[in-house]
């Protein structure tokens, strides 16, 4: 899976920002955390949900199931608004 072209991802700190461009059909702003612009971030080269928890568990030191589930969360909002190609 993969981040859509058509949105434009911006880190200002803790704080993340994802931005449709171009033909995207989701209008709007999606504001997330740290965790979230970091997700969005592994998402713009073709990865998995896997790899993705693999890389937040080399940063983050969480109980077992957290960085899973703020993972599995992240990648369901940005299906929502149609920001991934699968």
């Amino acid at each position: 899976m993969k981040l859509k072209s058509e949105f434009i991802l911006h880190k200002d700190g803790k704080e993340s920002f994802l931005i449709p461009a171009g033909n995207a059909e989701f209008s709007g702003v999606v504001r997330g955390n740290e965790i979230f612009g970091n997700v969005a971030e592994l998402l713009q080269n073709d990865t998995t949900e896997a790899e993705i928890v693999s890389n937040m568990r080399s940063k983050y030191n969480a109980p077992e199931g957290v960085i899973e589930h703020d993972v599995k969360k992240a990648i369901d909002n940005l299906r929502e608004i149609g920001a991934i190609i699968d």
